[in-house]
């Protein structure tokens, strides 16, 4: 009998409610509202899924994400966790640069190269990254933790995990992930009421005139030229902005169908599976559950309001400029959230009139949004000596 108790205490240790505390509960909740954002209400559910499933996991299991250990006396080393080896490839900047070939596999640059005024809407939205910034230095952070969590503003996922591996903000970097793929998700209903609060019904309802057709060339010598242009002045650039043009030039090119299908769909998703899931898998209570981490989450938030506003206000000077061509709502694209930041344009102009189609105006300062955030984390990159 002794011996029967003794077993089911023994498996009663080594339950994870024997372990768990409230912070670990609390993270398990979140993780569960992440879940139903993105089942339920359709909320980047490629994303949030994996995230959120991380984030349980490891809140359940910490031993998940477990380093490898060396025996003092054996000197033998045990293996880690399964997910820690996931993470050192986010560490490493190897998943950003894949989920950034498989973006460009899947982007039409056609709309930027029509309407090159796209890229002044895409650089005028990374003001929020900048503004972010200041303020980053201003609330205690270093300036490398606060260029790492200024790229929150421009809603680019991929980009906020490369530079925070890049400059070494590995502690940081679940909560920059986390905050970063969360407003991604949550374009919809941050957007808009800054939309509408700079720009009058009058300008919601302009309509622009359609694009001119692009040529074949143009698409095929875009992506070459723009390597060769940025990678030369910021080489820091070349993982991102290389990985990104290369997709693209797989799309365009026409001759290597099998190369962009595999890029577009099964490494692509491939990464995005494995990438999720490692970044919520550093959500631990005793890491995330900090000041700092709210503090991270209210500048993201600050950063992309600034950078949506920005966009808004550059698009309503280009508006004035060329005699109302221009709908200022095409402005609040120029964050990287593609092509979710095109399709709030379109929604929110199309409720001032619902005959205006304003999608693929838009999705110019949208791709050129991701263009312009891999330029400003190389900027930081060089002003750093990285």
């Amino acid at each position: 009998m002794d011996y029967v108790l003794e077993t089911l205490q023994n498996l009663a240790d080594q339950t994870a409610f024997k372990s768990l505390g409230p912070g670990n509960y609390l993270m398990i909740m979140v993780a569960c509202l992440f879940l139903f954002l993105a089942i339920k209400k359709g909320y980047e559910p490629l994303l949030l899924i994996p995230i959120a499933f991380g984030m349980l996991l490891v809140n359940m299991f910490p031993g998940i994400m477990a380093e490898p250990m060396k025996d003092p006396v054996t000197g033998i080393e045990s293996a880690g966790g399964l997910l820690y080896y996931f993470f050192l490839l986010d560490e490493w900047s190897i998943f950003p640069s894949l989920i950034f070939l498989g973006v460009g596999a899947m982007t039409d640059f056609g709309p930027l190269i029509a309407n090159p005024k796209s890229f002044l809407l895409g650089a005028a939205a990374q003001i929020g990254i900048f503004g972010a910034y200041l303020l980053a230095i201003a609330m205690g952070f270093s300036d490398m933790a606060a260029a790492a969590i200024s790229i929150i503003g421009g809603a680019d996922g991929p980009t906020s995990i490369f530079l925070a591996g890049k400059l070494g903000q590995v502690q940081y970097m679940g909560p920059i992930a986390v905050a970063a793929y969360s407003y991604m998700s949550l374009v919809p209903i941050i957007q808009p009421p800054i939309m509408k609060l700079l720009t009058t019904k009058e300008e919601r309802a302009i309509k622009m005139e359609q694009l001119r057709p692009v040529s074949k060339l143009e698409k095929i010598l875009f992506p070459i030229v723009v390597t060769i242009v940025v990678v030369m002045i910021l080489p820091s650039t070349a993982p991102l902005v290389g990985m990104l043009m290369l997709g693209n030039l797989f799309r365009e090119c026409g001759v290597v169908k099998q190369l962009q299908e595999t890029a577009a769909n099964a490494l692509m998703y491939i990464v995005v599976i494995l990438l999720g899931i490692s970044v919520g898998a550093t959500t631990s209570a005793e890491a995330f559950l900090q000041w700092d981490t709210i503090k991270i989450v209210a500048l993201g938030l600050v950063a992309f309001a600034l950078g949506t506003a920005g966009g808004v206000i550059f698009g309503k000077i280009l508006c004035k400029v060329t005699h109302g061509k221009v709908n200022p709502l095409i402005g609040s694209a120029g964050v990287s959230a593609v092509p979710m930041a095109a399709r709030v344009s379109q929604k929110v102009g199309a409720e001032a009139d619902p005959t205006n189609f304003l999608l693929m105006h838009a999705m110019g300062p949208n791709v050129a949004g991701v263009i312009g955030t891999a330029v400003a984390a190389g900027v930081f990159m060089a002003i750093f000596g990285v």
